[in-house]
């Protein structure tokens, strides 16, 4: 069984420290050695939100995300990405940060549970389903291609203002990067009507277990996406 696991950074170093490792794993795999959404700084981040999903008998982290508020002090992962070619990277974050706005960043999957559909989709869904605890009036993201599709059936968009109508290359000169944008990650009006449910009854479930389907068939999950410091705002 997996256990999909949400908290706050600063809370969890353990859990944190497992996620830094098995991140760095993944990307060693795919010859990634350097990549600024894998600095480790965001371990001490108070305005950091982590969902790692774990095995049941092993305990060992094998997929996760991290949620970025931003924050004048803490520019997001994809800040400190883009500015490197596209400076209206700063003003666009700035624009969302009026009603709140934060970042999906970080995500990873262990190839050793390739297959079941935990990273690119459930683990998704789950990010998305804490963002009401945090009261966020959009989320970014910056995507590789083979996340981008469902991102965008979640409710996500392309954000066009940055960038080459919003692509760019990035980790890697080979690897093609997308920035998408939710814009009202509440009602979720642009998600496919699915996926819309299926988010909407995970945050009104947030403590549970459920038989999820993946092209390896059916597994069990135990969802504990309850924040229990949701309260960003108080730290600014």
């Amino acid at each position: 069984m997996f256990k999909f696991k949400a908290f706050r950074a600063i809370d969890e170093p353990g859990r944190c420290e497992k996620f830094v490792k098995g991140h760095a794993d993944v990307l060693k795999q795919y010859g990634v050695t350097k990549v600024t959404s894998s600095n480790n700084d965001w371990i001490l981040n108070p305005f950091v939100y982590v969902v790692t999903v774990e095995l049941e008998d092993t305990g060992e982290v094998v997929s996760g995300l991290r949620i970025h508020i931003a924050h004048p002090d803490y520019p997001l992962p994809m800040e400190m990405a883009v500015s490197q070619v596209d400076h209206k990277i700063f003003d666009l974050v700035k624009g969302y940060s009026i009603k709140g706005t934060g970042e999906v960043s970080g995500l990873w999957n262990s190839k050793s549970i390739s297959g079941y559909g935990v990273g690119a989709v459930l683990l998704i869904r789950a990010g998305i389903a804490i963002v009401t605890q945090l009261k966020l009036g959009s989320l970014l993201a910056l995507v590789a291609e083979y996340t981008l599709k469902p991102s965008l059936q979640k409710g996500f968009e392309i954000e066009e203002g940055i960038g080459n109508s919003g692509t760019f290359f990035y980790p890697k000169l080979d690897l093609v990067a997308t920035s998408i944008v939710m814009k009202d990650p509440d009602g979720l009006p642009n998600a496919d009507p699915n996926e819309r449910k299926i988010i909407q009854d995970l945050r009104n479930n947030l403590q549970c277990v459920k038989t999820e389907v993946g092209p390896k068939g059916e597994f069990l999950v135990e969802y504990d996406l309850l924040l229990l410091n949701p309260d960003w705002r108080k730290d600014v």
